[in-house]
């Protein structure tokens, strides 16, 4: 067929077919993506049993539960954020700590602090190295940003994320910290590991079939917004990771390479408060000024909460 014949296939198909209301936007949106699916069946000359294989391995993975890390996979999340780079430059917007991919592994309702967290429950201590963040926030001129909300979650020693972990307690390694006065944050934490693909998955088992692997870097995951300021999604990856520049979710950026520092020397180790050495992440953050007209940082999502 050609693409005149697969359109009026699918606008007789989902066009004014009922008398009812119709949402414009989402009949033209189904109408595009129908159109394209068509097309590329009639492009790849997809047998129907390929096109049934290929919904079937989609509802495996949605059953899995691994959905929303297929849009990590295949680089939706991570096209989405470069589309977003190219909306805020047409604004005029420049500057700032980048963003970058959100993930599916967010949970509301974070316990709060001002200025200082304890992120993790003791559970691991002594047994992994005591990791210490801190940062300032500021805007992009270099004003501090007093009481900026910095949400930070990552995952344990073994790669996995409270809540989706039945193991940990509520909100280990999850926290929602005010920046001072000074616009300062600390986070004392655990080191964070990168986590993989369920091997035995159905997504693995798609990425098995063009060659990649399902692993990604140790990193730390951050929400950060102010009054009067953009909300920032973003992360750093650390630095020495195997898979720092390999990541199957494309999270990694330029500005988001993080160093862990160790501590060794006795004043610092007492300063903090701690029992011996430890690493050390510093990652500032600097967010841009909301400016009118500029495209929404917010992104609606169904997300989890606790």
């Amino acid at each position: 067929m050609d693409r005149q014949t697969i359109e009026n296939v699918v606008k007789a198909c989902n066009v004014d077919t009922s008398e009812g209301p119709v949402n414009a936007r989402v009949q033209q949106v189904l109408v595009r993506l129908v159109t394209d699916l068509f097309q590329a069946i009639e492009d790849l000359d997809l047998s129907q049993s390929e096109v049934w294989k290929g919904i079937e391995t989609i509802i495996d993975i949605a059953k899995a539960d691994e959905f929303a890390l297929m849009g990590s996979a295949v680089g939706l999340e991570h096209f989405l954020d470069l589309r977003a780079d190219e909306a805020d430059a047409k604004a005029g917007l420049t500057g700032g700590t980048p963003r970058t991919i959100e993930g599916p592994l967010y949970v509301a309702g974070a316990p709060e602090s001002t200025g200082f967290a304890r992120m993790d429950d003791g559970s691991e201590e002594g047994k992994i190295p005591t990791l210490i963040i801190d940062g300032t926030v500021t805007d992009t001129d270099g004003n501090i940003i007093p009481g900026a909300k910095v949400e930070v979650w990552h995952a344990n020693s073994h790669g996995n994320y409270s809540f989706f972990d039945k193991s940990q307690s509520h909100f280990n390694l999850r926290r929602s910290i005010f920046a001072d006065e000074n616009g300062q944050y600390v986070a004392q934490t655990t080191m964070p590991v990168g986590y993989g693909l369920n091997p035995e998955g159905p997504l693995q088992g798609v990425l098995n079939q063009i060659s990649r692997h399902g692993q990604r870097p140790a990193h730390v995951h951050y929400f950060i917004s102010a009054p009067g300021h953009r909300k920032l999604t973003t992360q750093f990856n650390i630095e020495g990771d195997k898979y720092l520049w390999d990541d199957f979710a494309f999270g990694t950026r330029e500005g988001l390479v993080a160093t862990a520092v160790d501590v060794t020397d006795e004043a610092e180790i007492a300063r903090r408060g701690l029992k011996g050495p430890f690493k050390h992440i510093q990652f500032n953050v600097v967010l841009q000024k909301e400016k009118e007209g500029a495209p929404s940082t917010e992104v609606e999502r169904r997300r989890a909460s606790a």
